[in-house]
């Protein structure tokens, strides 16, 4: 098993593994997720796929098929007027395809994240876990991840 950098090759499986994902929240909260749907188009994830500051990373077995994905935004603090000059490496999804968990998958991808973060001269990581999916959010607390903030809400 070993991380890469997503190829176009790979947009087929990446696309399933958004499904999953999609699935997962809509079950949780079918108010806001729609079952069935992805977050990226094809065409989205190629563009993404060139953009340096948006990088996303494939997990793939020793045939090179991909067997999860974390997608990542790098977000630059630097000269905001209220925080200190920060870089973060913002993990904006992470997934592992249904029939390959328990195999530390997630591990690889998360400590992979982490290491880029450092490459990249950023001072954190940061995501954010819907409260509808406490296997992801204890997932990440294993990680050795804590609340940094909470998002809260009221339905009107």
């Amino acid at each position: 098993m070993k991380v890469r950098y997503a190829k176009n090759e790979d947009i087929p499986k990446i696309g399933e593994l958004l499904l999953q994902v999609c699935d997962v929240h809509a079950m949780g909260r079918d108010d806001l997720f729609v079952s069935g749907a992805r977050k990226y188009s094809d065409d989205e994830l190629r563009k993404l796929f060139l953009n340096n500051e948006r990088p996303v990373l494939c997990a793939v077995d020793d045939n090179d098929k991909v067997v999860g994905y974390a997608f990542c935004i790098l977000q630059d603090h630097t000269r905001d007027s209220a925080m200190t000059d920060i870089k973060t490496l913002y993990l904006d999804d992470l997934c592992v395809d249904s029939d390959s968990r328990g195999q530390h998958i997630g591990t690889l991808l998360y400590n992979t994240v982490l290491e880029l973060a450092k490459k990249l001269g950023c001072y954190n990581v940061t995501l954010n876990v819907w409260s509808c999916n406490p296997d992801a959010q204890r997932f990440y607390e294993a990680m050795g991840m804590k609340p940094q903030k909470i998002c809260m809400e009221t339905i009107l």
